[in-house]
């Protein structure tokens, strides 16, 4: 009879731990579940993860909003950088590291190419510039900016204005005018590198040469224009 009242103490003693073990978890569940709603609850409230300025906050008071909606925007003033768009067909040749000056209408300050979005966006790259020095008055956010990247520097160039047709590293033929200025003949043209506004000239005209830079594609049967 001792042996078997010790039998079942025994099982008793299994049941009774078995039973704290599962109270043991419900208590952790019940724990997680309460950490769960205290971190939802907090995370209600909404704080900017830089110190700056408010920019802007389209939400109202009460207002419901789904996940992922933006609440509000917060700038640093003190540190901006420069976005500009460049044409897909100039940007083959820009690189992180290169120079850049940006103009705020107020002044212009120099830059240094941080990064290069590797996507096109309606035939235009974004190239994000950071500022370089103290910014210049009036510089804030969302400015309107325009910025010019150096991307190489050459000396003594013979160069021209950018013509309506014709790349880089290209041969072309445009009228070139003769003395009277009524007169503008063709003469063949090579061209070496090219930037937004200006192209070298390698061949086929002489400093002081006068060019026709428009479309001239109507007279490309002719050789020899007059002008009027």
């Amino acid at each position: 009879r001792n042996d078997l009242e010790q039998e079942r103490l025994e099982i008793a003693s299994d049941s009774v731990e078995a039973q704290i073990s599962a109270e043991d978890a419900r208590v952790a569940q019940v724990r997680a579940l309460y950490t769960l709603r205290k971190n939802q609850v907090n995370a209600l409230k909404v704080r900017a993860g830089i110190a700056g300025v408010l920019q802007q906050m389209p939400m109202e008071v009460g207002q419901e909003v789904t996940p992922g909606t933006t609440l509000a925007k917060v700038a640093q003033p003190e540190k901006l950088k420069a976005e500009l768009r460049i044409a897909e067909t100039q940007a083959k040749d820009i690189e992180v590291g290169q120079k850049a000056s940006i103009d705020t209408r107020n002044g212009v300050i120099e830059g240094e190419v941080m990064r290069v979005d590797p996507a096109v966006l309606e035939g235009t790259v974004t190239v994000d510039v950071a500022l370089v020095g103290e910014l210049p008055k009036g510089a804030r956010p969302d400015l309107s900016v325009d910025g010019t990247i150096e991307i190489e520097r050459l000396e003594n160039v013979l160069y021209v204005g950018r013509p309506a047709y014709g790349q880089a590293n290209s041969t072309i033929g445009l009228f070139k005018l003769l003395e009277d200025g009524e007169i503008a003949v063709r003469v063949q043209v090579r061209l070496g590198k090219s930037s937004v506004n200006t192209i070298e000239l390698m061949e086929g005209l002489l400093e002081g040469d006068q060019v026709i830079l428009s479309d001239t594609s109507a007279w490309d049967a002719y050789d020899r224009i007059r002008l009027n």
